[in-house]
């Protein structure tokens, strides 16, 4: 049974019966093409009219024509309306299937360790997903941020987003050059840090991030000093490996320099660890198909 048309309210409201009728001459041809009733279609064009003010269909008992209101209010609403439909259709593809562009907001120490070997198998998997990558250590808002997701630590997403695990959890580790520790000394307790040069993280919000360490099952902070301050854990490692001083950064940072023999780890027996890194988003209710393959991809590269 054929239910009565629903016309929504507002400026759009009756345009797609008008076209309809329009392009058919045809009130009951225009209802079987809708899918609804006769009386539905007359209904809908007769509140159109009122509320435009002028006939847009001249009517006998064998044939309906377009006023002059009507033409000239088809050559403006036909292309309009099929830009509308054209941008519902383009909305629902990127709901029904993975494409479009996908932005991400990453530390830059996130890049080399966790996208980097993978980024080349996905584009290849989905070449119509644009993938953006925004590198920064900065904490950002996603909605305000136009991002469908992003990566950080788990200690620092907030408890609202939906968080999936990319790493187990790891260890903070203190590293020095092996000529910096030579000159200055391997520091075998929190106090002896007092007499190193260290390495300082600024985070987004303008803190300078204390050293955390173990203590039993709590943690302890030290406030230290030293020659450099960056707002990235790259620009430590960095500094550290040319004998600047000393730097904590996650351990997994640091693991490449330290197999290489350009670091070496100090304090490891109080390393604090850290829950690990997580992709987090706004939620299960805004997962695209586009972030939920990238999510799955990168589960499997893992």
């Amino acid at each position: 049974m054929k239910q009565d048309y629903t016309i929504r309210r507002g400026a759009l409201e009756g345009v797609e019966v008008f076209l309809a009728v329009a392009r058919h001459r045809n009130f009951r041809r225009a209802a079987v093409d809708l899918g609804v009733t006769p009386s539905a279609v007359s209904q809908a064009v007769r509140t159109l009219e009122a509320r435009m003010g002028a006939a847009l269909f001249a009517r006998t008992t064998r044939s309906v024509g377009l006023t002059e209101a009507g033409q000239r209010f088809l050559e403006r609403a036909g292309p309009a309306f099929e830009e509308i439909a054209a941008a519902g259709e383009a909305a629902r593809d990127v709901g029904q299937r993975p494409t479009g562009l996908l932005r991400l907001s990453v530390p830059r120490a996130v890049v080399p360790l966790i996208l980097e070997p993978m980024i080349a198998s996905f584009c290849q998997a989905y070449p119509e997903i644009e993938l953006e990558i925004a590198a920064s250590d900065e904490m950002v808002d996603l909605a305000i941020g136009g991002f469908d997701a992003g990566i950080r630590l788990g200690q620092l997403i907030a408890p609202d987003m939906v968080a999936v695990r990319l790493t187990p959890p790891f260890t903070f580790v203190v590293v020095g050059s092996p000529d910096y520790l030579e000159r200055h000394g391997y520091p075998e307790r929190v106090d002896d840090l007092r007499h190193h040069a260290c390495l300082r993280l600024r985070r987004s919000n303008g803190a300078i991030a204390p050293w955390t360490f173990a203590d039993g099952n709590g943690a302890i902070e030290a406030i230290v000093s030293g020659p450099l301050i960056a707002h990235d854990y790259p620009t430590l490692l960095g500094a550290a490996t040319k004998g600047v001083g000393l730097a904590q950064t996650p351990r997994p940072v640091a693991e490449g320099p330290i197999a290489e023999g350009k670091l070496r780890p100090v304090l490891d027996d109080i390393a604090a660890t850290t829950p690990g890194v997580f992709l987090y988003h706004l939620g299960k209710r805004q997962v695209l198909p586009k972030l939920r393959v990238f999510i799955d991809h990168l589960k499997s590269a893992a």
